[in-house]
Formats: structure tokens, C-alpha cells, sequence
């Protein structure tokens, strides 16, 4: 099929995709509200999966239509979970997790009984630096935080694997995705990735969904949902696998989970600030302006003197009006983790 509409968001590229698309019947447009307007047409079902609380707006504008939204940006959710569940709820919108740790929770989360679910687990492979030590990891480059054991990814989500902070980003997101209190929530390191998640019931019962770690297979899932389809994916062997380990994650060397989780803990636009804060860190980072050891400093420091509110966020302007804050005060805290002037 041929798509009739191709939005993009940097408009300083419209040209090119004009030439790209020329001969074409499809409409074409570029810019921020482009893609607002993309996510606005008409559709049955939506992949919202752009990166960072750039995918905020968009991913609204789908919710409102009311109908399905697959979701891979986990930003939506930390950054204002409160707003986008309540709009989901609104307009009566089937949200389907599309990360591979949420995918998992909904496939054995039996929401019919969810006053019987005791503890929602969500596993990690612990990153590129899974066993490294804190000297060794001083001087860690771009290129070393983004080698993910066992995906390839863009490289914020990549370093974010390596920090530990996306394992704290999605907490946050189960949080809000399945209503639960954040003392029923807890990560364990699982180096395979073989168990996506496990939900243990009052009763004893644990219930884990297993898989190869191919994304292909939680985008089946949504794409199929209710029923399933095929994927042609790798299947998991447990027999060549050998043996599935796990492990408590080490707080002390990636602080950025427990910031993620203190976050969590404090509610009332925190889970913002720290999203906003991780992001310009992380940038600074890639960018060669701060050492991977000082991401959990900026984004504690910008914990520590960003004022939040009474209570989350509820409207779009207040979650981008404490984002654009955070964000400021972040920077500050960039300038005096790095020593170095920055223009970001």
C-alpha cells in the first residue's frame, strides 16, 4: 500500500523530501505540526515511537482520536503519565505497550484481577557494563555506551541501557500503564533476556513471558492484538541457551534507577524534571561535553533545585512549561558537572 500522507518533523529537510516523493500522489509536509497533523489523520491503529517528549504531542493528538495506539515512546508516560492516561481513559483509546518489557506485562497481567497482582518485575540485561567497575567505567566513550549486548538501538536509548536509566524510565512507565504503586514495582538484571517480565500474584504464582529478545515480536503482538500472527522471528531455544541467571541491579554503580525510582517515589511533576534532565545529559554526552560518570550528577543536581509542584502535571502547557524549566536547570548543572561552556 502507498501511503497518502508523509509528514517529517525537521522542515529544513522538506525539500528533499519533496524530490523524494515527486511523481507521487502522496501529500507531503514538514515541521512539528506536521507530524501533529500526521498523527491526527484518520487510522485505525498508530505506531507512536518517536524518541523523547518530542513524541508528547503527537501521541496525544492519536490518543484523542480514540481509537488504537501502540505505544514504543516511553517519554509520554514519564514525563506525563498522569495527562496521557487520563486522555486514554477519555476517549476511550486502546493503548498497546510495544517495549518489550510492557508488551510482556500485558500478555500475563490479567487486568480482570488486578487486585490479585502482588509485584510487577521487570528484568534488565544490564547494559554494556553490566560487570565492569565504577573506575573502569570513568573515561567510557559514546561508541563503548552504545554497544547494547543484545539490541541495536538509536543511541539515547542505548546509553540509557548503559546507565541503567532506562530500566528507571520504565518503571515509570508501568507505573502509570498499569496502575501500580511504585513499591510494587522492582527490576532484577537478567544478562539473557530471555524473561521479559514476571508478575507475581497474591497466591505464590509467578507469571513470566518468555522470548527471544527480538522486537519483531512485541510488534507482532500489537499489530495482531486481540488474537496473534506470525512473526518471523528467532525462537527461543532454552535447551542452547544453557541457563538463565539473575541479579540484584547495583545501585551504587548505576545511581540513575534509583533516581528514576526516587522520582517515581515523589510524584507531583519529579518523573518530568527527571526525564528532561536525563535528556540533555545524555545529549551533552554523545555530543563530547560530559564524562559518562557525571549523567546521574546532572540529573540529581537538577532533582535537587528544579521546583515541582503539588501535584502532576494535567495539562500539555504545565508538563512542556516544567519540561522547558527542567531543562534550563539542567544545563546549569552541565555547565558545573562539566566545566566546560556549552550550547545546548
Amino acid at each position: 500500500m502507498r501511503p497518502t500522507f508523509v509528514a517529517i518533523g525537521n522542515a529544513a529537510r522538506y525539500a528533499e523530501l519533496k524530490k523524494a516523493l515527486g511523481g507521487t500522489k502522496v501529500e507531503i509536509a514538514a515541521g512539528p505540526q506536521a507530524v501533529i497533523e500526521a498523527a491526527r489523520r484518520d487510522a485505525d491503529w498508530l505506531m507512536a515511537s518517536i524518541v523523547g517528549t518530542a513524541g508528547l504531542e503527537p501521541t496525544l493528538a492519536a490518543v484523542r482520536r480514540g481509537k488504537t495506539v501502540a505505544l514504543a515512546n516511553k517519554e509520554c508516560l514519564v514525563s506525563a503519565g498522569s495527562l496521557f492516561m487520563g486522555e486514554v481513559r477519555r476517549h476511550g483509546t486502546r493503548l498497546l505497550p510495544v517495549d518489550s518489557e510492557h508488551n510482556a506485562v500485558f500478555q500475563v497481567f490479567d487486568a480482570a484481577q488486578a487486585n490479585t497482582i502482588e509485584r510487577i518485575t521487570l528484568t534488565a540485561s544490564g547494559g554494556p557494563f553490566r560487570t565492569w567497575t565504577r573506575s573502569q567505567m570513568k573515561g567510557v566513550t559514546p561508541r563503548e555506551a552504545c554497544r547494547h549486548p543484545n539490541y541495536a538501538m538509536g543511541a539515547k536509548i542505548s546509553v540509557d541501557s548503559a546507565t541503567l536509566m532506562n530500566k528507571g524510565l520504565e518503571l515509570i512507565e508501568a507505573h502509570f500503564m498499569f496502575d501500580t504503586p511504585p513499591d510494587r514495582l522492582d527490576v532484577v538484571v537478567h544478562p539473557q533476556q530471555a524473561v521479559h517480565c514476571l508478575v507475581t500474584y497474591v497466591d505464590g504464582s509467578v507469571l513470566a513471558q518468555l522470548a527471544a529478545p527480538d522486537m519483531r515480536t512485541p510488534i507482532a503482538y500489537a499489530l495482531g492484538y486481540p488474537d496473534r500472527i506470525e512473526a518471523m522471528t528467532r525462537r527461543l531455544n532454552l535447551a542452547e541457551l544453557g541457563q538463565l541467571t539473575f541479579e540484584a541491579p547495583d545501585l551504587e554503580r548505576f545511581p540513575c534507577l534509583s533516581l528514576a525510582q526516587q522520582a517515581m517515589v515523589a510524584g507531583n511533576g519529579a518523573t518530568t524534571v527527571l526525564n528532561a534532565a536525563n535528556e540533555v545529559a545524555v545529549a551533552a554526552f554523545l555530543a563530547g561535553n560530559l564524562a559518562f560518570e557525571s549523567i546521574p550528577e546532572v540529573v540529581e543536581a537538577t532533582l535537587g533545585t528544579c521546583s515541582t509542584g503539588t501535584a502532576e502535571p494535567l495539562t500539555l502547557p504545565d508538563v512542556l512549561a516544567l519540561d522547558s524549566q527542567a531543562r534550563e536547570h539542567a544545563k546549569r548543572a552541565l555547565k558545573k558537572a562539566s566545566g566546560l561552556a556549552t550550547t545546548l
